[in-house]
């Protein structure tokens, strides 16, 4: 399909579709989309061959790219920064917990158990360390807990959990060089006088209808995104930081934030997602499914045995210690991001990436409703809520995505 206007009238149109099945199914959109691209892959390709979707199309590749980027961003700043004035320890040591175990846990079960090579386990380990600050938070606002201090800690150690994954997927993968110092230097500078450069700078020149604000993060998202290319790394991996510095910032002003999220939910992540479920393999996955089985227990297994006991020893007993853990055991945005790099890099095979994205797909829904069907706090909502008189609060644009 040569026709750009064409193709893109197909993607957007599996958007559209992946959308309405997000809301008839109350799930998150990024989840569907995944799905999607899966399923049209595979129905596609077997009526126009193995071009499909064309999914590695120039443009198309662009995009994607880009929506990882900016959502990224978006997962960082939205970060509340007074959540870890009054949580920064519980927040620290129940994430370290949620991204140490599953990290190392899920890298010897790849080498030892699925005789994956040594690169590959690590790979897998990165993968499947990741909790979703997106899924998560949109059950808390759903059941009013973001405004509770229960709630607040939680989204406060999934940011503190995803942050070791970004830091594990660079330094891990990317080769060690004179860029890579060169980069890092860059980068620990910049992100000492963003916060009161930005500031000063949107104070003078922002709240125009050119939007300068939206150019001015993309500026700095694509200009540190080429840098890291440039050591070796990924586009991606500085626009978490950036996001996280700017939180006081861009996190705080609502409208600029609807508005990135409107550029990013509305063309960009769609493509991102779509094309990331189109590299599943569905054969490869119906021939071995106990390689997906086992790396989504690993999953569950290792969250559990270092979150439980962490989030015990903060005083979460009973049915909120088990709700706590299983929101840290879910899965969505950074596992694909991920899972992505190491199949672009070579890292990964299609079969592992495949079984990687299953795993992380069933890890995104299974914890959530066990969670919320059998270990809800009730005693912890508010009180509206606790006597049935709240009414589910409609799903946070920004978290029908994934993380």
């Amino acid at each position: 399909m040569a026709n750009a206007w064409a193709l893109s009238a197909l993607w957007v149109g599996l958007a559209l579709v992946a959308t309405l099945l997000a809301i008839w199914f109350k799930v998150a959109t990024a989840l569907s989309e995944i799905i999607v691209g899966t399923v049209a892959q595979l129905i596609i390709g077997a009526f126009m061959g193995s071009g499909g979707l064309l999914a590695s199309t120039q443009w198309i590749t662009f995009l994607a790219g880009t929506g990882a980027i900016v959502l990224t961003f978006l997962a960082g700043a939205e970060l509340e920064p007074t959540i870890f004035k009054t949580k920064w320890k519980e927040a620290v040591l129940v994430g370290m917990a949620g991204f140490v175990g599953p990290f190392l846990g899920c890298t010897l079960v790849g080498h030892y158990i699925l005789g994956w090579s040594m690169r590959s386990s690590w790979l897998c380990g990165v993968a499947l360390s990741t909790t979703s600050v997106a899924v998560v938070y949109a059950v808390m606002l759903e059941l009013g807990l973001n405004v509770t201090e229960f709630g607040k800690a939680i989204l406060a150690a999934c940011f503190v959990n995803d942050l070791g994954t970004v830091l594990a997927l660079g330094l891990i993968f990317s080769p060690f060089s004179i860029k890579t110092v060169i980069f890092v230097c860059v980068c620990t500078g910049l992100f000492a006088v963003l916060p009161f450069f930005t500031k000063w700078f949107f104070a003078k020149y922002g709240g125009r209808v050119s939007e300068l604000e939206t150019k001015y993060i993309l500026f700095l998202l694509f200009g540190l995104g080429g840098l890291a290319v440039w050591a070796g790394s990924e586009a991606v991996l500085p626009a978490y930081m950036i996001g996280s510095v700017l939180a006081g910032t861009v996190g705080k002003d609502h409208m600029l934030v609807r508005r990135l999220r409107t550029l990013t939910f509305g063309l960009l992540t769609p493509f991102y997602f779509i094309r990331a479920g189109s590299f599943v393999s569905v054969p490869a996955l119906i021939a071995a499914p106990a390689t997906l089985i086992i790396l989504f227990l690993a999953k569950m297994a290792t969250k559990t045995a270092f979150v439980f006991p962490t989030v015990r020893a903060h005083r979460h007993q009973g049915s909120a210690g088990a709700y706590y853990t299983l929101m840290m055991s879910t899965g969505l945005t950074f596992g694909t991001i991920s899972a992505l790099f190491g199949l672009n890099h070579q890292i990964i095979t299609q079969a592992q990436y495949s079984f990687l994205v299953g795993a992380i797909i069933a890890s995104a829904v299974i914890p959530t409703l066990v969670a919320n069907t059998f270990f809800l706090p009730k005693h912890l909502l508010p009180r509206k809520v606790a006597h049935g008189k709240h009414h589910a609060v409609p799903v946070h644009p920004a978290v029908e995505e994934e993380g």
